[in-house]
């Protein structure tokens, strides 16, 4: 059985056959970075210092070129082939959280915008579910499948999980949310999951980061921030295609205008809608990078689609932001369905 080390702690643990390195330091309670679990966002990159790993279920594509030349990882898909050591965060904050199978009943159901579903569901069971902002869920359907979605906020007194739930065409989940879905129905989630969290040992000034619904992990750690006083100061930019699509926009306008050291940046990829609305055009993170070309004094919390992430990822490092001060999360589409296209990129491409 391998022996997985982590150099910067010197914590140990096994994997068992065919398991990758972020299910064993589950197992072992050891919380490693990490979001998609599918190969494709980068956010559970390390370093390997010593020996080898494999990639039996996805190909690695979130390692870039030069990932992979100075031997990265993705802890989400590497099978260590034998004992290895390797360089990566640990997420102390959420270790000791526990991870729970919970039944939940539809408690509020809101049309955020025309393809945007706002849920608030609560526990069956009446014990308020942990989590850190910025965390997710995995809504567990039927046939044993799972779906992600973002937590919309930290824990609230009511004891609610807020979700913001994109209707997808074609995809069967959510358009029965977006269709059928009522207050009073069930469902069944796992949570908290992921280590997109807030990181409170800095006194840096952060940049925010969302692309559509990636604003809701963004929003339950602004507010987190909020909740605690923090007087660092807060640029939130937030990209979509229209002003339709800037589904809380008021809210974010509201931080802007009570807190003095918040600023939101709207930015739109439609240039017509953009021109219309009077709003910022082009893409999110070119925006961003126009604002602050030098990234070196500040903390980036991102979260959107993987070709967002991917882009404003290779570029914000560019602009010397360290590595270590980049923290995102990339939902697009769900685990299985995701395994399903990287096994016909393979078959393609030969990866």
């Amino acid at each position: 059985m391998p022996t997985v080390t982590l150099i910067a702690s010197g914590k140990r643990f096994d994997a068992a056959a065919d398991e990758t390195v972020l299910e064993a330091a589950q197992r072992a309670g050891i919380a490693l970075p990490y979001s998609c679990r599918g190969g494709v966002c980068g956010s559970c990159q390390a370093t390997l210092v010593e020996g080898d790993c494999r990639y039996p279920y996805n190909p690695p594509v979130g390692l870039s070129a030069s990932a992979r030349a100075h031997h990265g990882i993705l802890l989400c898909q590497a099978v260590p082939c034998g004992d290895i050591a390797i360089q990566a965060r640990e997420i102390a904050s959420v270790e000791d959280i526990p991870h729970r199978r919970v039944e939940t009943e539809v408690a509020e159901r809101r049309m955020l915008a025309p393809d945007v579903v706002g849920l608030w569901l609560r526990p069956v069971d009446g014990e308020p579910l942990r989590w850190l902002p910025g965390q997710y869920l995995d809504v567990v359907l039927a046939d044993g499948k799972h779906r992600p979605f973002s937590i919309a906020s930290g824990p609230r007194p009511d004891g609610l999980v807020e979700l913001h739930v994109r209707h997808v065409p074609g995809g069967g989940f959510t358009s029965w949310v977006y269709d059928s879905l009522k207050v009073g129905d069930r469902l069944t989630i796992e949570a908290p999951l992921g280590t997109f969290v807030p990181r409170e040992d800095s006194e840096r000034p952060m940049l925010f980061m969302a692309g559509g619904t990636g604003f809701a992990p963004v929003k339950a750690v602004v507010e987190h921030f909020i909740a605690l006083g923090s007087r660092r100061p807060m640029h939130l930019y937030w990209g979509v295609r229209t002003t339709e699509d800037l589904y809380l926009a008021d809210l974010a306008r509201g931080w802007a205008a009570k807190v003095p050291t918040i600023t939101f940046t709207p930015v739109l990829s439609d240039p017509d809608a953009a021109r219309e609305a009077g709003l910022r055009e082009g893409l999110v993170h070119e925006a961003l990078l126009a604002d602050h070309p030098d990234l070196s004094g500040f903390d980036l919390y991102m979260s959107g689609p993987p070709g967002m992430v991917a882009a404003g990822r290779d570029l914000f490092f560019d602009a010397k932001l360290p590595e270590d001060r980049l923290f995102y999360d990339s939902f697009d589409v769900a685990p299985d369905v995701l395994a399903a296209i990287l096994r016909g990129r393979a078959g393609i491409h030969g990866l």
